[in-house]
């Protein structure tokens, strides 16, 4: 897997790049948004670490032009910046997943690896489901006119379940698809994000859920 680091801060840049290539990826890194855009699209890497305050093109900028020119590759930005609002404009923009500073080496890899699994599906469009629907732009989950945010990981969770409704999916099954194979954490980090999902899908008044099926897994269907 080949990525491409884009980040100013020459410590930070350096430290990320022997973090993954520990971790067995090809990195290229670049310290300037000119630069990241003039890599990036070339369309030649499996992901990009995009930092959003950079000097000559900030990231958001260099999101929106590979996005504006088709490049689909998967966008990790990561930023000091926190803010709900810097949080939506980034994904609005096209990014796949948002992890402010200061972060945990761990779950940036994961979580690198959760977008690397959706490849070239970036789909700026809203999934709908009975009387859900899931805008993949902003994370924004919308039943009966009411909405609530969803989290990175409950995002990608909705999300799969929502692209194959009715389909059973194992534990086993979603951690590998969301926290990746090798990730550290314990299998039960799965029935805690299902049990936040439910909540939030009640809380909006929904009447649909996702059914444990007992020995088999976990399927999003309409309440019975």
């Amino acid at each position: 897997m080949r990525l491409l680091i884009a980040e100013d801060e020459l410590d930070l840049a350096e430290a990320l790049t022997a973090l993954f290539e520990k971790n067995n990826y090809s990195v290229d890194a670049v310290n300037d948004g000119f630069s990241a855009y003039e890599y990036a699209v070339s369309g030649e890497y499996d992901a990009i670490i995009l930092d959003v305050m950079m000097p000559k093109m900030n990231g958001i900028d260099v999101l929106k032009k590979l996005r504006d020119e088709g490049v689909k590759t998967p966008v990790m930005m990561l930023t000091a910046k926190g803010q709900k609002d810097d949080r939506i404009i980034g994904f609005n923009a096209g990014a796949d997943d948002y992890l402010p500073k200061p972060f945990e080496p761990d779950e940036l890899i994961c979580r690198v690896r959760a977008i690397l699994r959706r490849g070239d599906e970036y789909r700026p469009t809203v999934l709908s489901f009975k009387d859900i629907s899931l805008n993949t732009g902003n994370g924004l989950l919308e039943s009966n006119s009411n909405t609530i945010r969803l989290s990175g990981r409950e995002f990608q969770l909705m999300e799969m379940f929502m692209l194959s409704p009715g389909i059973i999916f194992p534990a086993e099954r979603i951690m590998e698809k969301i926290w990746g194979w090798d990730c550290e954490a314990e299998i039960n980090v799965v029935w805690v994000h299902i049990s936040n999902l439910r909540k939030k899908l009640n809380s909006i008044g929904s009447k649909v859920s996702i059914y444990a099926n007992r020995g088999l897994g976990y399927v999003l269907e309409d309440r019975k």
